[in-house]
C-alpha cells in the first residue's frame, strides 16, 4: 500500500496535535519550524528515541515558546526507512504506539488508523519500555553492522547482559522493567531487523547514540547502578564515531 503524504518546511497552519518525531540530535532544529501561533493550546507529543527530550521540551525557555500547549509523552515500535527525498518505507507489521494520558484524541484516531495503541498511566514505565528493547539491539546491531539474527548468534551473552543491565537501570528510575519479558519479545522480533543506529552509522550520518547508549549510562550513574557491559559496547562505539 501507498499512502501519499503532503509536506512542508514550516508549520503555518493551526493544529490540535503535532507529533514531534526527528532524530534526537535535531529536536531542537526541527521545534525551530513549529512557530507558536500554529501550537496555540496543541497537544505536542514527541516520539523519539530515548527519553532525555522529555526535559528538554520541559525547560521554561520550550514553555515560554509555547505557554498553553501540552507537552504529552509516547513512544512508538517500527521498523521504518526513508528511501529518498519524502517517502518512508514501513518495513513489516509492527506498528505499536503507546501515549501518556492526555492524548486519548490522539490514541482514538491512530487505532481507528489501524495502528496497535495503548494509553498507560506511568510515563517513566513507557519510555524505558522501547528504550530497554532498543538500547540493546540498536547497541549490538551497530557493534556487529548486522542484523538482529546475527548478534542473538555472535553477542548472545552481551545481548542478555544488556538487556539486564538497562532494565536494572529503569527500575532504579521507577519503571516495572522485566528484563525477561524483554527477551522474551525479542526472540520474536524478526532475525532480519536493523536499527536506525546501525543504519546511519553505516552510513557515515549523524548518530543517536548518546540518545540511546548514552541516556543509559547516565540514567545508571545518577543512581549508581553498575552496567558494566553497556559501559563497555558504548565507549567502544564512542570511539568508532569519533
Amino acid at each position: 500500500m501507498t499512502a501519499p503524504a503532503s509536506g512542508a518546511e514550516l508549520l503555518t497552519e493551526p493544529v490540535d496535535v503535532c507529533l514531534v518525531t526527528p532524530k534526537a540530535t535535531r529536536l531542537e532544529e526541527a521545534l525551530d519550524r513549529v512557530p507558536a501561533p500554529a501550537v496555540r493550546d496543541a497537544v505536542l507529543v514527541p516520539l523519539l528515541n530515548g527519553l532525555e527530550h522529555m526535559a528538554l521540551l520541559r525547560q521554561p525557555l520550550l514553555r515560554q515558546r509555547y505557554p498553553d500547549a501540552r507537552v504529552v509523552a509516547g513512544a512508538i515500535r517500527l521498523v521504518a526507512s526513508r528511501t529518498g527525498p519524502g517517502a518512508v518505507r514501513h518495513e513489516g507489521s509492527l506498528a505499536a504506539v503507546q501515549l501518556a494520558p492526555g492524548a486519548e484524541a490522539l490514541a482514538a484516531a491512530l487505532a481507528d488508523a489501524g495502528l496497535d495503541v495503548a494509553v498507560r498511566p506511568d510515563e517513566t514505565g513507557l519510555l524505558w519500555d522501547k528504550l530497554a528493547f532498543l538500547a540493546p539491539v540498536a547497541l549490538l546491531t551497530t557493534t556487529l553492522d548486522a542484523p538482529l539474527g546475527a548478534v542473538r548468534k555472535q553477542l548472545g551473552d552481551d545481548l542478555r547482559a544488556l538487556v539486564e543491565e538497562v532494565a536494572a537501570v529503569a527500575r532504579a528510575e521507577g519503571a516495572d522493567a522485566d528484563a525477561a519479558a524483554t527477551l522474551a519479545f525479542m526472540a520474536t522480533v524478526p532475525a532480519v531487523m536493523t536499527s536506525s543506529l546501525q543504519r546511519d552509522t553505516a552510513a557515515g550520518h549523524e548518530t543517536e547514540l548518546e540518545a540511546i547508549g548514552g541516556a543509559v549510562l547516565r540514567a545508571a550513574d545518577r543512581h549508581g547502578v553498575d552496567v558494566p557491559v553497556t559501559t563497555r559496547v558504548v565507549e567502544h562505539l564512542r570511539a568508532r564515531l569519533a
